[in-house]
């Protein structure tokens, strides 16, 4: 039998934004031109804009924002996913461009049978709400890490946190940091359910992330929201 669709659509017709919700969690939302007004989607444009990627492979679609963004800014962007839907709902409703190349496939299974080398690498790929954990092993980053360019490449990865207490994100850049030689925390204390970054490779010249792709409305909120986001130190 097919499986039955969980992905649902959300039009706000006062805003003329965009919402992709599936099995209950929000996955992308954007204006009517694509451009996320999601904080952690800006911060991860405004660290490939620093780090002058020019080729980056995505781990996970979800609407494809970052992807479209990416696109608008002259970037080549590959995307790897286990589910085609996702590509069709980024298309139809998140204005990805068709020179993407989109592959159905696992990003690890991906990553083995590549020999390409890319400017960076983002991991934001949820199963349930969590990061497959095969996603999360040093064998996968270090796989990943040998899909970098040798000088200059740039990991990411996109965690959900649920609260202060919560170390996900400290563990994840601690594994990271035995990769790479350099690995940092992109975060925002206080907040529930938060989206943090974590980055490694050629991340020591990394500054704070500042709103470079305004959407068409919610700017000033989504460059606030960005504001909160600092670089911090990694806890026990």
């Amino acid at each position: 039998m097919p499986r039955a669709s969980t992905a649902a659509i959300e039009q706000k017709n006062a805003t003329g934004a965009v919402v992709y919700w599936e099995k209950g969690a929000n996955q992308s939302e954007a204006d009517a031109g694509g451009v996320s007004l999601a904080d952690y989607i800006h911060a991860m444009f405004g660290f490939l804009v620093q780090a002058g990627a020019r080729d980056v492979l995505m781990i996970g679609c979800g609407g494809g924002t970052l992807a479209t963004m990416l696109r608008r800014a002259g970037v080549a962007v590959t995307i790897a996913d286990i589910d085609a839907r996702s590509f069709a709902i980024a298309r139809a409703y998140f204005a990805l461009p068709d020179d993407v190349a989109c592959h159905v496939a696992d990003g690890a299974a991906f990553l083995r049978r590549t020999r390409r080398r890319f400017d960076a690498i983002v991991l934001d790929a949820f199963d349930g709400g969590l990061i497959p954990q095969q996603l999360l092993t040093p064998a996968f980053f270090a796989l990943a890490k040998a899909r970098l360019r040798r000088r200059g490449g740039l990991f990411l990865v996109n965690l959900i946190v649920a609260d202060d207490r919560d170390r996900t994100p400290d563990r994840v850049a601690r594994l990271l940091g035995r990769i790479w030689a350099h690995a940092r925390l992109l975060d925002s204390d206080g907040w529930l359910d938060r989206n943090a970054v974590a980055a490694a490779g050629a991340v020591a010249a990394l500054r704070r992330p500042r709103l470079l792709m305004p959407p068409r409305r919610g700017a000033k909120k989504l460059a606030a929201s960005l504001a909160t986001l600092k670089f911090r130190r990694l806890r026990a």
